[in-house]
């Protein structure tokens, strides 16, 4: 691994400010992101990135490399929560199973934002249909993970699933609407356009970015004092299966994708985790699943990992095999 992109990465002020919320919380200092100021600027991050992603978009030709991107996005969507359950039921019940393997199959917006600014520091081009690419990875997981669910669970437990209502949130969940709203509204405003809003949706986006990064910071750190107790099998799984998924899709993507930064943007999305939209849907379909097991899990410890050690780890890997 290139050592140089490892401490610039480390050192990157955003990333650094995520090490002083864990710092807060072990220190056991009273500072706290106002519960409203984080979920406005979560909301802002979604925006910005939608919409830059969308006038992205509609500077690019349609090609099969789109095509492609968006099919294998939504083959990981599939594929990795169905072999994250049968790993996960060597030591979870089915609900704790089918709850951590949806959220292993979806993505985390929030690391996949903090990729991004990882290559514009790196000055590594990507192209804006990859937040399309993110867009539709959030809802198939949730549903294989509540299909697999009721597949294993008895007939009693099936019938307690309000499948229906459970599906209606996974593709209209709020981080999901938005995302593909402010994608579609950035692909349809004119250069011109976009310039006027410019200084909101770019100029300010890592400034909010490291006030949120903060936030996740006193977030982790309080998750990570309850993870601990939990055991070592979910500590080993939360770190070793975004290292297998990302190493292998960044070596993967090569064969249908050019772009060094959309080949990270993908080994990211297949390493990370969801922790908004999943534990959202599983508290309404699945009550039984423990969210103090997979919260933490994606939050604490992968989410961490993703954006210190990963980014570096699956950069190196794409630039070996370009």
């Amino acid at each position: 691994m290139d050592f140089h992109l490892l401490l610039d990465n480390l050192t990157n002020p955003a990333l650094l400010f995520f090490f002083l919320g864990i710092a807060a919380v072990q220190l056991k200092s009273d500072l706290r992101i106002p519960e409203n100021s984080s979920k406005f600027i979560s909301l802002y991050l979604l925006l910005a990135i939608g919409f830059k992603g969308g006038q992205e978009l509609a500077h690019s030709e349609f090609d099969l490399e789109i095509l492609w991107s968006l099919l294998f996005g939504i083959f990981l969507a599939v594929t990795v929560p169905i072999y994250s359950y049968f790993i996960l039921r060597r030591k979870f019940n089915v609900e704790n199973a089918g709850a951590i393997a949806a959220a292993y199959g979806s993505v985390s917006a929030v690391t996949f934002v903090t990729a991004i600014s990882f290559l514009e520091l790196e000055q590594i081009v990507f192209s804006g249909h990859m937040v399309a690419v993110m867009a539709l990875m959030e809802a198939p997981s949730i549903m294989i993970g509540l299909l697999l669910i009721m597949l294993f669970s008895g007939n009693e437990k099936k019938t307690q699933i309000p499948l229906k209502t459970v599906l209606q949130h996974a593709l209209f969940n709020g981080s999901v609407l938005l995302i593909i709203g402010s994608l579609a509204i950035g692909f349809l405003a004119s250069e011109s356009q976009a310039q006027g809003i410019k200084p909101f949706t770019t100029d300010i986006f890592k400034g909010f970015l490291a006030v949120f990064l903060l936030d996740m910071g006193i977030t982790s750190g309080k998750k990570l004092n309850e993870f601990i107790k939990k055991g070592k099998f979910a500590l080993v799984f939360s770190l070793i299966i975004p290292i297998v998924n990302g190493s292998i899709v960044a070596f993967s993507s090569g064969s249908f994708v050019s772009s060094i930064g959309n080949r990270l943007l993908f080994a990211i999305l297949a390493a990370s985790a969801s922790y908004i939209a999943v534990p959202a849907a599983m508290k309404i379909a699945v009550p039984k699943a423990n969210p103090s097991i997979y919260i933490p899990m994606a939050l604490a410890i992968t989410f961490p990992f993703n954006i210190t050690l990963g980014m570096p780890l699956y950069l190196c890997i794409i630039q070996n095999t370009f």
